[in-house]
């Protein structure tokens, strides 16, 4: 049944639509937007609008960004010679927001994935290889570590140590605050086998 009327109810459609946005949220956030200054409402649609017609990928790492390179590939203090490989653009801006890794990056756009179909083609793996031609000392390897990161990074190490690029990989295992009674099989052998002398 609709309450609202359809303009409300068209909103609420279009932002349910969104992802990690329930019915409820779609509505408050639709709520607030008709309540919101007429200025900002269109400060909001243009800001959107601008986003989706000049927003592209990095011509070197494939992160999102307006311009050409993003700021990180165009930053010379950035240290190019090692490579950080992540799946998303969203991984890559949980590293940054450590503020210590001091390298550039390199976004695959997806993990290889046999069960869904999604083969070495279908991310983006040859401009990384381009990408190694050039002068890099080192590729750490920063995919997630569920079982499509974990292939993904078999994967990539076997095509790249070869070349005579050092290859690592992130240390994963127990997470601060973390209960050993609830982390599983896994995640503890991996602690123990990235343990390091105190």
């Amino acid at each position: 049944m609709d309450y609202y009327g359809s303009q409300i109810s068209a909103l609420v459609a279009q932002l349910s639509g969104l992802p990690g946005i329930g019915s409820k949220t779609a509505l408050r956030l639709a709520f607030h937007i008709v309540n919101m200054p007429k200025e900002r409402v269109s400060a909001l649609t243009k800001a959107i609008t601008d986003a989706r017609e000049h927003v592209r990928y990095c011509a070197e790492c494939g992160t999102l960004t307006d311009q050409e390179l993003c700021p990180i590939c165009a930053d010379q203090k950035r240290d190019h010679r090692t490579i950080m490989v992540v799946e998303t653009s969203r991984d890559l801006a949980a590293y940054e927001r450590t503020g210590k890794y001091e390298g550039v990056y390199h976004v695959l756009q997806g993990a290889i994935s046999p069960l869904l179909g999604i083969g070495p083609q279908d991310i983006r793996l040859k401009e990384l290889l381009q990408r190694l031609q050039g002068d890099v000392d080192e590729v750490i390897i920063a995919t997630n570590s569920s079982l499509e990161g974990e292939t993904t990074a078999m994967y990539l190490s076997k095509l790249i140590k070869p070349s005579g690029i050092k290859v690592t990989r992130i240390a994963s295992g127990v997470p601060v605050g973390g209960d050993l009674e609830y982390i599983d099989e896994v995640t503890l052998l991996r602690a123990l086998d990235g343990r390091t002398e105190l």
